[in-house]
């Protein structure tokens, strides 16, 4: 079976532009940046410029060489094949959500001030929709999904765990959405619900395996 390889071009053209932006923008950002927010969507961190300019494209350069180096590791990597066009997508979205974030940041830096949560709701909303597509169709290995001892023992584990959790994860993704309502409740509509559906897929998966 033919290995599988991500296609890189993308995710590396998002990250030179990131480079390119941030040392266009370099000289007009302020020296301390705003680089962290609280659950109100109230700055409550900063940075140094360097930092805040460098740190988001550096860490998808180290991210792209993980997505590149995991899959070839994996015990399961003949599996890959079968689902990579989803995972394909998936670490496209990744890169995109990433390049969104670090234009957010500047954004604010610039001056140009907002509630940073809420607008981050439709892209997390896009990432925990699509995580659902991805895990109904991913196979079993051991870098994407709902790994559990149980599900990395049986495929038929794996299958029944996958299916039930894209249907969760897409629920998640809609309840995220309240958020642009509700932009206080962002942190609780967004994470929550996700922490509870893993906790709740890990024992199903348990579950699945005893019978």
């Amino acid at each position: 079976m033919k290995k599988y390889r991500i296609k890189v071009v993308f995710p590396i053209i998002l990250i030179l532009l990131s480079f390119i932006i941030g040392c266009c923008l370099y000289p007009v950002l302020p020296p301390n940046m705003a680089t962290h927010w609280g659950i109100n969507g109230e700055v409550n961190g900063y940075s140094s410029k360097s930092f805040g300019i460098f740190f988001m494209p550096i860490l998808s350069i180290f991210l792209l060489i993980l997505f590149i180096i995991l899959p070839k590791t994996d015990p399961y990597k003949k599996n890959f094949s079968e689902f990579k066009k989803y995972f394909q997508n998936f670490v496209y979205l990744i890169f995109i959500f990433l390049f969104y974030i670090y234009l957010l940041t500047l954004i604010w830096n610039f001056g140009i001030t907002f509630n940073l949560l809420q607008f981050m709701t439709p892209a997390f909303t896009l990432i925990f929709y699509y995580a659902g597509v991805l895990m109904k169709n991913a196979k079993r290995n051991w870098f994407v999904g709902i790994r559990t001892p149980w599900t990395l023992s049986s495929d038929k584990v794996w299958q029944k765990t996958h299916t039930l959790g894209a249907k969760l994860f897409k629920i998640s993704a809609l309840i995220s959405l309240l958020s642009l309502i509700y932009p206080n409740l962002t942190v609780y509509l967004m994470i929550v619900p996700i922490l509870g559906i893993s906790f709740f897929l890990y024992i199903y998966s348990y579950l699945v395996y005893r019978k």
